[in-house]
């Protein structure tokens, strides 16, 4: 019988295959642009389709997993993102790329919703954002993995090699998920409830709606600069790509570091004040950067940017506290709609940024998320008194 960290063991190596894939690109984009003729807006378009993709597959993924249960859902999600990597490894168009990243994103994204329903069964209430945080931190290396160690590995099989090889690994850990894990543990039922009507009492919950705007602004937030416009505010401000690199790669160590000492300090003081305190953070470093662009030295940069990094992760509890204000047999509906709202505030707000820095600069596409994020802590401050170990289907 499986125990519970093996059960977490295998759902890791899934989420760090999940954050391996969706970050190869930006090490990929010379090679696929210069091998395939593509343009920057058929790369970034092909790029972006992982998240679209994914984000639409939340809408039916949460009743598949409280009725099925993620030993079978998130295998089956996987080995079409191991069809998408070997049809990406042999793409010769911009077509075949585009429906092989497409594959990839329906593939992963059972991932970490799948392994959060299966944590809320197989772990106790007051570890449950520990052991989800600590998922994320450690299955957030496979974007370090996916840095230098891919471009050595890209020199020694190309870029086609790694997908090709990457679709086994994806198959792999598919089986494993099948073969070695189980929905509940001995001798607990697996919780079952009506469906349709689950689904509708979910989105008809404030509390949860309140929980999904500040996921939207936090995840979104956080995604869109750590993958894209952290990097070029810095080059706009003349750095070199070097220098440019190091403060990504704090940013994104923080990160990780964050993901998991979020979850830690959430089950000793409560989710909603920790997300609430590191959400005001982040806001408000975005909005140092927004107001004083002009005059802040690059030495200010490296303190701002792991702070960033570190109160980011704090998203990961948006997820844990939408779990928890549900019973079981609803948690994976609460779970996905509110990465429904992360993962499309990422695909939103880089667009909607990409569009402020054009009009108006940096300042106004950073100060425009920083004010975003205080207006969903403002809607999210009722939930602050609530219990966090206990469901309340109602406001």
């Amino acid at each position: 019988m499986p125990t519970a960290w093996r059960v977490f063991l295998i759902f890791f190596l899934a989420y760090f295959l999940s954050y391996f894939f969706r970050s190869a690109n930006a090490v990929l984009a010379p090679d696929l642009s210069r091998d395939l003729a593509l343009s920057p807006a058929q790369l970034g378009l092909m790029t972006s389709l992982f998240y679209l993709s994914f984000a639409l597959v939340q809408i039916p993924l949460g009743p598949l997993l409280d009725r099925y249960g993620p030993k079978s859902v998130t295998p089956g999600l996987m080995l079409l993102g191991c069809a998408g990597s070997l049809i990406f490894s042999s793409a010769q168009s911009f077509t075949a790329l585009a429906l092989g990243r497409v594959l990839l994103g329906i593939g992963f994204a059972g991932v970490l919703m799948g392994a959060m329903k299966a944590f809320s069964l197989w772990f106790p209430d007051k570890r449950y954002a520990t052991t989800s945080s600590l998922l994320v931190a450690l299955g957030s290396t496979g974007a370090l993995v996916a840095a230098t160690p891919l471009a050595v590995l890209k020199e020694a099989v190309g870029w086609r090699g790694v997908f090709g090889w990457g679709s086994l690994a994806i198959a792999a850990v598919a089986c494993a998920v099948f073969f070695f894990t189980r929905n509940t543990p001995p001798g607990v039922p697996w919780p079952k409830g009506k469906s349709g009507a689950g689904f509708a009492q979910v989105w008809r919950n404030p509390q949860l709606l309140r929980i999904a705007f500040l996921g939207f602004s936090i995840t979104g937030g956080l995604l869109a600069f750590q993958t894209l416009w952290g990097g070029a505010f810095l080059y706009a401000q003349g750095m070199e790509a070097l220098e440019v690199g190091n403060l990504l790669f704090l940013f994104s160590l923080f990160a990780s570091t964050g993901f998991l000492v979020m979850g830690v300090l959430a089950d000793r003081l409560g989710i909603a004040r920790v997300t609430a305190v590191a959400s005001l953070v982040f806001a408000t470093g975005l909005l140092t950067l927004a107001l004083f662009e002009a005059v802040l030295p690059n030495s200010a940069f490296y303190l701002i940017y792991p702070l960033l990094g570190f109160c980011g992760g704090a998203n990961i509890l948006t997820l844990a506290h939408a779990r928890l204000i549900f019973p079981p047999e609803l948690t994976a509906r609460a779970t996905t709609t509110v990465n429904l709202f992360g993962i499309g505030g990422t695909f939103l707000l880089q667009w909607w940024m990409g569009l402020l820095v054009g009009a108006w600069g940096y300042s106004a596409a950073l100060g425009f998320v920083g004010l975003l994020l205080l207006v969903a802590l403002w809607s999210y401050r009722p939930l602050l008194g609530a219990s966090q170990h206990t469901f309340n289907s109602k406001a």
